[in-house]
């Protein structure tokens, strides 16, 4: 199942970028895409030289160009490819590029997380909130392929449900699309919760039969929905497909920001393959608090996918 055509990769020229870069170039051959390569050039403040700020900027852009080239010129023979220089503020500039170009995927490096000892930095953070494609951060591990990938699922209410069940099939159409051209064990996990179960426990009149008996019946209910979910998979993807990679699932009891990062721990994850956004339409909600506290909790590498309709807050004409 080829899911990208039109692929951009973002290099970072103060990050190694061999094996990220590998891994766009592969997935760009496996999926007959093109692929972008490029960097953003940002302004250059002029109390950091005596030599005029644009002409330094013109020196740099050239230098970087040539770079990007040279990369580009190892890979040509394997697929389309391309090197671009964008000039500005990093997140708009690729944000901006992937609105002007009609980009689906963007590859990048992680970048280090800095002060907080996160994986993720403050451009990753932004392109994860805010770029409507999907976005995959690469952590550099040494690892030419993913090994292990695990893709978190969720249900919501009954008002967001097809909202929801639209995310889930992005999730599990990329993830599954992934582990098959990677050759890759794929997991999916739901975290479930009873809401019940400590108010049951701490107020008289309950049994513990009963409470274990309820816990038993919500737990039945989400692995229904579940097993639902992963028969519509199936259909989604294809019988071949669905059944040479026979995805494992796993249902977590817990917090879904406590129950993700420590099975993708348990099972070596080298990629998430997730949701980002909790809803559409509310200014100023570009990410979810549940889906923000798992990122901050990863160490591995992230794809991170947006809802259908969600429209970034970076346009073309600012």
């Amino acid at each position: 199942m080829r899911r990208f055509k039109n692929i951009l990769y973002v290099a970072d020229p103060v990050v190694e970028q061999g094996e990220a870069f590998e891994r766009a170039v592969a997935l760009a051959e496996k999926n007959g895409a093109r692929l972008t390569v490029t960097e953003v050039a940002e302004p250059i403040p002029s109390f950091i030289t005596r030599q005029s700020p644009h002409k330094l900027r013109e020196i740099v852009t050239e230098h970087r160009k040539s770079e990007l080239k040279k990369i580009c010129e190892s890979v040509s023979g394997r697929i389309k490819i391309e090197a671009r220089i964008l000039e500005g503020t990093f997140f708009l500039e690729v944000i901006r590029e992937v609105l002007r170009n009609g980009r689906d995927l963007v590859i990048k490096p992680a970048e280090a997380g800095g002060l907080l000892g996160k994986l993720f930095g403050s451009n990753d953070m932004h392109l994860l909130r805010k770029c409507p494609c999907p976005v995959w951060l690469i952590k550099l591990a040494g690892n030419r392929s993913c090994r292990n990938i695990l893709a978190a699922v969720d249900f919501g209410e009954e008002e967001e449900r097809k909202l929801v069940e639209a995310l889930n099939r992005q999730i599990l159409e990329m993830a599954i699309s992934l582990a098959h051209s990677e050759d890759s064990a794929l997991h999916v996990c739901h975290a479930w919760y009873p809401p019940y179960e400590d108010m049951m426990r701490n107020r008289s009149g309950f049994a513990e039969e009963e409470v274990k008996a309820y816990v038993r019946e919500v737990l039945t209910d989400h692995q229904k929905e579940l097993d639902q979910l992963m028969g519509r998979a199936e259909k989604w993807v294809g019988d071949e497909m669905y059944k040479s990679v026979s995805p494992n699932t796993h249902l977590g009891k817990g917090d879904p920001r406590n129950v993700i990062p420590e099975l993708t721990k348990e099972l070596h994850a080298d990629l998430v393959v997730m949701g980002t956004v909790a809803r559409t339409g509310i200014s100023g909600l570009l990410i979810g608090n549940t889906a923000e506290s798992i990122l901050s909790r990863l160490d591995c590498s992230v794809l991170a996918i947006k809802p259908a309709g969600f429209a970034s807050p970076v346009t073309l004409e600012e």
